[in-house]
C-alpha cells in the first residue's frame, strides 16, 4: 500500500545508522581507521543516508570513493533500458583496469541497497544473466583482496516506496522493520549489536563443537538431510551484513538428499519467483517446482553448479527483530517472527567455513571437501516450522533447532 504522505525517517535515526555502519559494519565490528579508504554505493533514492554517512567517515579520519548510482540501476547492474537496447559487446564490456584499481585503492566497501525489486521486470533474462556473468571477474577481484584479510565489506538497506509497495507495507511500517532491526531506535546501537554478536559466537562456537556429520532438516512441507563434510566451522555475526542473526555453514553439497518447500520469495534478475520446491538426489537438484516464473527458476539452476547447495543457514527468533516479509533477501533470510527461518543457498560455498587455512588450499582441495563453486549464489528461505537433527561425528543424534530456537 502507498503510503498517503511522504516518510522520511528522522535525523537521528540516520545517524544512528551511519554510526553502526561505519564504525561497527565494517572491519569485522571494530569499525574503520584512519587513513582508509571506503568505497561507498549508494543510489540517488538513498541520499539522505549519504549525506551522514560522508560526514561519519570523515570523522573516522577514513577516505571516500562514491559510486552514486542512478535511480533506476543497482550496484553493478545497468537499467532496463540498457538490457533493452544493449548489443553482445556492450553487455560482455569490463573496464578491467578501472575496477582493478579501485579494488586495489579500497579497504572497505559500503553498499546501502534501495533498488526497485521490479526494476527490471520485462528486461531481457538472457541479457541481465550475460552481464552479471561478467561481473563475476570484478567480484574475483574483491574476493581475492577479502581472502588476504585486506578487504571488509557491509549491506545495509534503505527503504523506498518501492520496496514498501512490494512488501504489502506502508513506507513508515517498512522503515519501522529497519530500525528495529537495526537497533537504531535505541540510544546506543552499536552496543546492542556487540551483545547480539556475542550471542551469536556462543552459538557458533557450540554448532562446531559439536563435530556434526549431518543434519536433517524436519517440517509438515521439508524432509531434507545436508552433509556438513570435513574441516567445517559456523559462521555468524562479523558485520558483513547489518543486520544479520543467521548462523550457517557452506556444506559438501554432494551429501544433499530429500526435498524442501520454501514459503518465501526469491528476486531473480528482476522478477519475483514464488513457491518454489527443490528435489535432492546425490547433492543435485533433479526436480523443481515453482508458482510463477519457474522457468526462470531452471533457469537459475541451469547455471554452472547453481544445481547444488552452498549454504545452510539458521535464525534464531529470540535474536531478530524482524517480524515481517520484507521483499529483500537482507531482511528476510534473517527474520525471526513465530518460527524463525531456514535457508538454504543454491550456489557458490563460502570458503570461510572451511577450518583450514583457505590461502594455501588449491581449487582441487576445494573440489575433494566438496565446498561449491560457482557464478551464482542464491538464498531460497522459508519461515514455517522447522525441527533440527544432528547426526554427530560419533553416531548419536542430537535436536540443534526447534520451534525457531537453537536448543543447544
Amino acid at each position: 500500500m502507498k503510503s498517503k504522505t511522504p516518510y522520511h525517517p528522522p535525523q537521528k535515526i540516520l545517524e544512528r545508522y551511519a554510526d553502526v555502519l561505519v564504525n561497527f559494519g565494517l572491519n569485522g565490528g571494530k569499525g574503520i581507521r584512519r587513513g582508509e579508504t571506503v568505497l561507498l554505493i549508494i543510489s540517488e533514492s538513498a541520499r539522505p543516508l549519504l549525506i551522514e554517512l560522508r560526514k561519519t567517515i570523515t570523522r573516522a579520519g577514513g577516505n571516500i570513493i562514491l559510486r552514486y548510482i542512478p535511480e533506476d540501476e543497482a550496484r553493478y547492474t545497468f537499467s532496463k533500458d540498457f538490457y533493452l537496447l544493449a548489443q553482445k559487446h556492450q553487455l560482455e564490456y569490463f573496464p578491467r583496469h578501472h575496477f582493478k584499481g579501485t579494488v586495489e585503492d579500497t579497504d572497505h566497501v559500503l553498499t546501502v541497497l534501495s533498488e526497485d525489486p521490479n526494476g527490471l521486470k520485462g528486461a531481457p533474462a538472457d541479457k541481465i544473466s550475460t552481464h552479471t556473468q561478467v561481473l563475476t571477474t570484478l567480484r574475483s577481484l574483491y574476493r581475492k583482496k577479502e581472502e588476504k584479510g585486506t578487504l571488509t565489506w557491509s549491506l545495509a538497506l534503505y527503504g523506498t516506496e518501492e520496496q514498501a509497495r512490494e512488501a504489502g507495507l506502508s513506507l513508515k511500517a517498512y522503515w519501522e522493520q529497519i530500525i528495529r532491526a537495526c537497533f537504531l531506535d535505541t540510544p546506543n546501537p552499536i552496543s546492542q549489536w556487540k551483545n547480539i554478536f556475542k550471542k551469536l559466537e556462543k552459538y557458533r562456537n557450540k554448532l562446531t563443537a559439536l563435530k556434526i556429520k549431518s543434519v536433517h532438516i524436519k517440517g509438515p512441507d521439508t524432509d531434507l538431510t545436508i552433509l556438513l563434510g570435513k574441516k567445517r566451522k559456523w559462521l555468524g555475526g562479523g558485520g558483513s551484513n547489518i543486520p544479520t542473526f543467521e548462523i550457517f555453514v557452506s556444506p559438501d553439497w554432494r551429501g544433499t538428499e530429500g526435498w524442501m518447500k520454501f514459503n518465501q520469495p526469491l528476486y531473480y534478475l528482476g522478477n519475483k519467483i514464488a513457491g518454489v520446491e527443490l528435489w535432492f538426489k546425490n547433492g543435485v537438484v533433479v526436480k523443481s517446482k515453482a508458482k510463477t516464473n519457474h522457468t526462470l527458476l531452471q533457469k537459475m539452476i541451469a547455471a554452472t553448479n547453481g544445481d547444488k547447495v552452498g549454504e545452510f543457514s539458521l535464525t534464531d527468533k529470540r535474536f531478530s527483530r524482524i517480524t515481517k516479509f520484507m521483499a529483500h533477501t537482507l531482511f528476510d533470510e534473517n527474520m525471526g517472527g513465530k518460527n524463525g527461518n531456514t535457508h538454504i543457498a543454491l550456489g557458490s560455498a563460502y570458503k570461510e567455513s572451511y577450518t583450514g587455512d583457505a590461502k594455501k588450499t588449491t581449487p582441487k582441495e576445494w573440489d575433494t571437501l566438496g565446498f561449491n563453486e560457482s557464478s551464482v549464489h542464491t538464498d531460497i528461505i522459508s519461515t514455517a516450522p522447522r525441527t533440527v537433527t544432528a547426526t554427530l561425528a560419533n553416531g548419536k543424534e542430537k535436536v540443534i533447532y526447534r520451534n525457531g530456537m537453537f536448543t543447544l
